[in-house]
Parts: structure tokens; C-alpha cells; sequence
């Protein structure tokens, strides 16, 4: 059996694991961790408990101390010099005209390095902005380039829904997202609609597609032409959380809508959906949008 600690860093929603030796570690508390950049300074999330050794996924790194008043203050001197060092390095990208948006930047906890990371449509070379900004800092820089999703995720915000984007908040991993997704649970392919923050698919599409995908395959297609009680109709609307579908039926010289359970209607399953799919389905983001996996 072995002890482990869960932690989490700041602007970083992902969970990690450490082994905790012989320390009491309680939820809440910071602590020193040691990590392949160096030790760093988090935030523990779940106290400290045992797991069987056949479940540690190796190699575990450990928890080096709790944080004192002295690690805390070497945190608070980081975080003060962050406004500046933003200041600085805007200023610098402008001076050699350089195509990139800062959007974050942080001090190692070691002190050591200073990370900048920027979003850009290309490829930038920033070896003359790292010199000088080298200079200025007399430390290591690292520049880092991301994407859209990850600028949405360090920024955050609100998304169409009223709550902080999910990228931010609570999903420590991006997930695969498609038209099909959007297709599947009938939704508006308007591009305003199904697109968040970042200008990509929305990643809560991904929530309930595996329902969606099945319930898909059980309903008619809307235009289709089905059998009813009535006489045959054309499906006009469906929902796939009643499992219904309305029906128009033209009889008699009449026509009326109603509505009925799948199960009372006749028609053909839509097993041949999945072989004609459309290649564009499986896009991870929206046709006119570039694509940052």
C-alpha cells in the first residue's frame, strides 16, 4: 500500500497524484511537489490516503513539504511581478512587430524561468524577442504557443449557458467534438449556436452523445415518410428524450399533425445513416474554423 495526495496547480483544473511518504496532509493545504520542471507549488484537493501498489501508475512523484510562510511569500512575489512582466513583453512583441496575443505568463516556483504563452495564427519566430527579453529578466524564458480552446481555458469566462466555460471549471481534459455530435441531437447547425468562446464546437456536445448517437438510430428521420395508425405521414419533428414524433397525415381531403410513440410508427431504421456518412461529421471543429489539436 502506498499513501497518495491529489494536487492541483494554479490556472490548472487537472488532477495529479504524489505520494505523500510519511506526511499528514489534509485538503486544503499547499504543498512543495516535486515535478519534471522542478519542484512546484500547489493545492491539495483530496487528503492524503491509501492505494494498492498495483494501482500507481509510475513513475509517482513525491510531495517534497508542506508549504510554509517562506513558499508562500515566493508565490506572492511571482504573482506581484506578473503585471509587469506581462507590460514588458507586450511592449517587446510590439517593438519587433510580431503576429502573437499574450494572454498569460508565469514565474517558476524555483525562480528560475518565466513562461509567456500567446495564441498566434502561424508559426512566429520570437528568437530576438527572447534575447531581449532575457535581458530584461535575467532569467530563462520560455515562450509558449497554444491554441483558441487553451486560451478560453486559461482566460475563462461565461459561456452561452450562464456558467464558467467547462474547459475552466470542470473538465481537466479536452475532449473530441463533431458536427455529427450537433447533427445527432437535432440541434441548429449555425455556427453562433453550437460554437463556444473559443470560436470551436461547444465541448458539452460530447455530454450525452453517446445517448443521443443510440436514440438516433431509433427514430425516423424527419422528412421521412412513415406508417401510422392513421395512414402513412411525413415526420415533421422529433424528440429524442420522449422517444415521439410528429406526424402530418393528409386524409381525405384533410391533414392534421399528431404525435406518436416511435414504437407505434413503421419505417426504416437508420442503419444506412451510418453508411453514408458524411466525412464532414467527424470534424473536430466547425468547417470554416482551423482546427488547434
Amino acid at each position: 500500500m502506498a499513501k497518495v495526495v491529489v494536487v492541483k496547480f494554479r490556472g490548472n483544473i487537472k488532477q495529479y497524484y504524489f505520494s505523500a511518504g510519511d506526511l499528514e496532509i489534509k485538503k486544503g493545504q499547499h504543498v512543495v511537489v516535486e515535478t519534471t520542471h522542478g519542484p512546484e507549488y500547489g493545492l491539495v484537493i483530496d487528503p492524503a490516503y491509501e492505494v494498492k501498489d498495483e494501482e500507481i501508475v509510475t513513475p509517482l512523484k513525491s510531495v517534497l513539504r508542506i508549504a510554509d510562510e517562506r513558499d508562500e511569500e515566493v508565490v506572492a512575489r511571482g504573482l506581484a511581478r506578473r503585471g509587469e512582466a506581462m507590460r514588458v513583453c507586450r511592449q517587446k512583441i510590439e517593438e519587433h512587430g510580431l503576429d502573437m496575443k499574450l494572454i498569460d505568463c508565469e514565474f517558476t516556483f524555483d525562480g528560475n524561468k518565466v513562461i509567456f504563452t500567446f495564441i498566434s495564427e502561424g508559426r512566429v519566430d520570437f528568437r530576438e524577442l527572447v534575447k531581449d527579453l532575457a535581458s530584461y529578466f535575467h532569467l530563462r524564458i520560455e515562450l509558449k504557443q497554444v491554441g483558441a480552446r487553451d486560451e478560453t481555458r486559461i482566460l475563462g469566462g461565461i459561456a452561452p449557458c450562464g456558467r464558467v466555460v467547462c474547459c475552466a471549471s470542470c473538465m481537466p481534459d479536452f475532449r473530441k467534438v463533431s458536427i455529427k455530435m450537433a447533427k445527432n441531437q437535432g440541434l441548429s447547425l449555425n455556427p453562433g449556436k453550437i460554437s463556444g468562446l473559443c470560436g470551436r464546437l461547444m465541448c458539452c456536445l460530447s455530454y450525452e452523445d453517446e445517448y443521443y448517437a443510440d436514440a438516433c438510430k431509433k427514430v425516423p428521420k424527419i422528412g421521412g415518410t412513415v406508417s401510422t395508425p392513421e395512414g402513412r405521414g411525413t415526420v415533421i419533428t422529433t424528440d429524442m428524450l420522449k422517444m415521439t414524433a410528429r406526424v402530418k397525415i393528409e386524409k381525405d381531403g384533410a391533414m392534421f399533425y399528431r404525435d406518436y410513440p416511435v414504437s407505434e410508427l413503421g419505417f426504416k431504421r437508420c442503419a444506412e445513416r451510418e453508411e453514408h456518412a458524411d466525412p464532414d461529421d467527424e470534424k473536430d471543429a466547425l468547417p470554416d474554423k482551423k482546427s488547434d489539436e
